[in-house]
Order: structure tokens, then sequence, then C-alpha cells
């Protein structure tokens, strides 16, 4: 499997002004710096230790690096600094944005990704985290969260953008059953209307600290959304499925059919943008492209037609 790494500059890339604003907020100056892999955003993602021991986790990016990912950042300061206490999230220690930079800093948490394959235990503690965060992060705990099935709508039409104008390499049994897959994804998008939670609507392994106790923490919240308590569970079976594991094991309080459907929606959206120009981000098509395929065997199996 493709692992979800870009290119990233790092700390000492930093314009020395961005590096003062940064050491501003940790009130102390940095002495070390390690870059950390996973993602896929062209800035900064690094822990830190200042000369008082104070360690922090960076993450900075500018326009002129990618401007999605400075507006992706924007949300993600956004929606962390309102998460409430006592949930598995780290916390939000400052932020700025001077209009070129957007830049993040968050408790440094001792923890590492989940390995893949998912292994049972690590797939245990992060449906307990997601339980816990749904159950603690309502709908009306975060101001100014949009809907999923809002952010989703453009995403989940992955199927028709292929029926209208197909893929040469496109798996047979997707090719031939692009209309089924299209209207399992509409079904998928209504499902999520229910607005009963905000989710992290971007789970994967990499999105994922297990700390040395077992539990974990969620990180990286830039798609927070109104959302079915149900939709990162989902999310969680799709990346242990395209890691190889079984997913059907992370569902059982789900409903099965809504699983599949949802699943189909993301598949279609990851399958359509794996084909697009991604300047700025050079291995992400590769990524999407690779969980598309991963996840299309799991979806024939289950869909009915």
């Amino acid at each position: 499997m493709i692992q979800a790494a870009g290119v990233r500059i790092g700390w000492r890339d930093l314009p020395h002004l961005i590096r003062a604003e940064i050491e501003i907020i940790l009130g102390g100056r940095v002495v070390a710096s390690r870059s950390q892999q996973g993602g896929f955003s062209p800035g900064t993602a690094d822990r830190v230790v200042t000369d008082s021991n104070q360690r922090a986790f960076v993450k900075a990016v500018s326009t002129s690096l990618n401007e999605t990912s400075v507006a992706m950042a924007r949300m993600e300061a956004h929606f962390t600094a309102q998460m409430p206490d006592g949930v598995p999230v780290p916390r939000l220690l400052g932020s700025f944005d001077d209009g070129e930079w957007m830049v993040m800093v968050v408790e440094d948490v001792n923890g590492r990704h989940p390995r893949t394959p998912w292994i049972d235990a690590e797939i245990e503690a992060a449906v307990t985290a997601l339980r816990t965060l749904g159950q603690a992060i309502g709908p009306e705990s975060l101001a100014g969260v949009p809907h999923a099935a809002d952010r989703l709508t453009s995403h989940f039409a992955g199927w028709a953008d292929l029926a209208a104008e197909p893929m040469s390499d496109l798996d047979p049994w997707a090719a031939a059953h692009v209309e089924d897959l299209n209207a399992a994804a509409d079904r998928g998008l209504e499902a999520l209307k229910a607005a009963e939670t905000v989710a992290h609507c971007d789970i994967r392994a990499d999105n994922l600290l297990v700390r040395p106790d077992g539990t974990v923490m969620v990180v990286d919240w830039p798609w927070a959304s109104l959302a079915p308590a149900w939709l990162d569970t989902v999310l969680l079976a799709m990346d242990v499925v395209v890691h190889g594991g079984d997913g059907d094991r992370v569902l059982d309080d789900i409903d099965p059919a809504q699983a599949v459907d949802v699943c189909a929606g993301f598949a279609g959206y990851l399958m359509q943008r794996s084909r697009q120009p991604s300047p700025g981000i050079p291995r992400v098509r590769d990524f999407q492209r690779a969980q598309a395929d991963a996840l299309l065997p799991w979806i024939k199996q289950r869909l009915s037609c």
C-alpha cells in the first residue's frame, strides 16, 4: 500500500520571522526539531523542543507552497481551538495567520501511528477513541462546523463523473457497474445528512497516534463535519480494508448497507480525483488510486447489483 506521505519542508526551512513568532507561542527558543512523516501537506510537521525542555508539534504552510493546504490549516486551527477538555485530541497551544503563512502549535503527543496492516488491539483502541469523541462532541459543541453531506456532495459525484468520462484502466467490474456505484454513492450521501456529532471525516492510520498506554489520539481536524455518529467508524473500517485487514469486524453495530454505500461514495471520489493534477503535492494521486483499487473488491462483494 502506498503510504500517506508527501514532500515536506522542515523547521529550518521556515523564514526567521515565522520561527520567531512560533517561539513566542512556545515561550522559549527551539533547540531541537524532528520532522514527521505522514500526510500530504508540503508544510512543516515538526516535533520541537525548547531551551526550557517544552515539547510541541508545529505545523506551518504558506500559500506559495500550496494554497489549499493553507485553507485546510485555517480550518483545522479553528476547529481544534474549540475542542472540549478531556477528548483524545491534542490541545492547540497557539496559532497565527499573516496571510502568507498559516501556523499551528499543538501539544506534542508521545505516540506513533498504528501498525499497518492493522492489529486487533489497535483497532479496538481506535474504535474506543472514536466512540469517546462521538459522545463528547455534540453537533452544537463547535461553531462553524459544516455538514458532511454538504462538504461531500461534489466528492460523492465521482462515479457520475467517471460515467461521463470513463477511465481506460478502470476495474472491469466497476466499469460495468458504474451506475450501480453511483446510486450507492447517492444513498450514502443521503445517509450522511443526520447530524448527530462532529465527525473527524478523514480517519486513516496517519491521522491517529497510539500512546504508550495503548490509547489512541485523533489528530489533523480540517475536515471536521456534522455527521452521523457512525461515520468515523466506517472510515476506520475503510482504512483497515485498504491495508489488507478485515474491515467488517469494525462494523458490528453499523447498518452494513449504509456502510457499503458510504464506502462506494468515497471510492468514487478517490478514483475520480486520482486522475486530476496535484501541483505541489506529487504523491497524493497515486495514494488515492491505491486506496480506491483496494476498496473496490470489498465493495463488490457486498453491493447488491
